[in-house]
């Protein structure tokens, strides 16, 4: 005869057998408490963009690391965000910031993701051409702004300053603007294979006063995810402009009170 205890071991064990399912996760799934922090940044950036974030993360006791996307290709992007999650010891929160949750929505099936956050982040589906997605909405500001070396992509810097960093002292959006690190033209053509949205916890902050993603795609894909959404009044930059909120949401994804 099973007892109690034992019956319910084989519970748990059986549902972390169960195969990955074809709907999204919802808000009111269960969050398990996470020891660690991936953190992925977007286009007309690097890795120091969650400088503002980190330390509070770190100073819940979390073990934090900004991976540096090379911004090359999908794929090489995805590359290297596993190989720090293969790093991580035990449960892992995978986060992402505007471009970046294209890599956290591949990447994120990993099983040491415990769940996934979204800043002001794309969010595609398995497959989906996010391009033909976002032409749905009106084109943000900043596309405009785009300027192309051969292969590598930028911002302009007055387009960096007014509609990717607008709530952000100029001297500080100064600083990033030259800091910036391009893109390759082939990142943009990359798409996902799979969307762990679907089965995983997830998060979503949309940017109210975003000029480099539509705020109502954003919704949309917080919407479609399931995801349990805050919105936050902030620039394309809310990971700067306003990190004790964005940390806030990361450890709440973190199964931290």
């Amino acid at each position: 005869m099973m007892d109690r205890r034992t019956f319910l071991g084989s519970l748990v064990a059986i549902a972390a057998a169960t195969p990955l399912r074809s709907g999204p996760a919802r808000a009111a799934d269960p969050v398990p408490a996470a020891r660690n922090v991936v953190l992925v940044h977007g286009l007309f950036a690097d890795g120091s963009c969650w400088s503002e974030v980190i330390p509070r993360l770190q100073a819940a006791g979390l073990n934090v690391t900004s991976v540096q996307n090379p911004l090359t290709t999908l794929d090489e992007a995805v590359a290297a965000t596993r190989r720090v999650l293969a790093r991580q010891e035990g449960p892992t929160v995978l986060a992402g910031h505007s471009f970046a949750g294209m890599i956290v929505t591949e990447a994120g099936v990993d099983p040491r993701v415990s769940s996934l956050v979204y800043v002001a982040a794309r969010a595609p589906d398995a497959g989906e051409d996010y391009a033909a997605l976002a032409m749905q909405y009106p084109a943000p500001p900043a596309t405009a702004g785009i300027m192309y070396d051969g292969d590598e992509g930028r911002l302009s810097e007055a387009a960096f300053l007014r509609d990717f960093a607008g709530d952000l002292p100029e001297e500080r959006a100064k600083v990033l603007y030259a800091v910036q690190e391009p893109f390759h033209k082939a990142l943009l053509a990359g798409r996902t294979g799979q969307a762990a949205w679907r089965s995983k916890p997830n998060f979503y902050a949309v940017s109210t006063e975003d000029r480099t993603i539509n705020p109502d795609l954003q919704r949309f894909m917080a919407k479609r995810m399931g995801a349990e959404t805050i919105e936050v009044k902030a620039s394309h930059l809310s990971l700067i402009s306003q990190p004790d909120i964005i940390a806030s949401l990361i450890l709440k994804a973190a199964g931290r009170p």
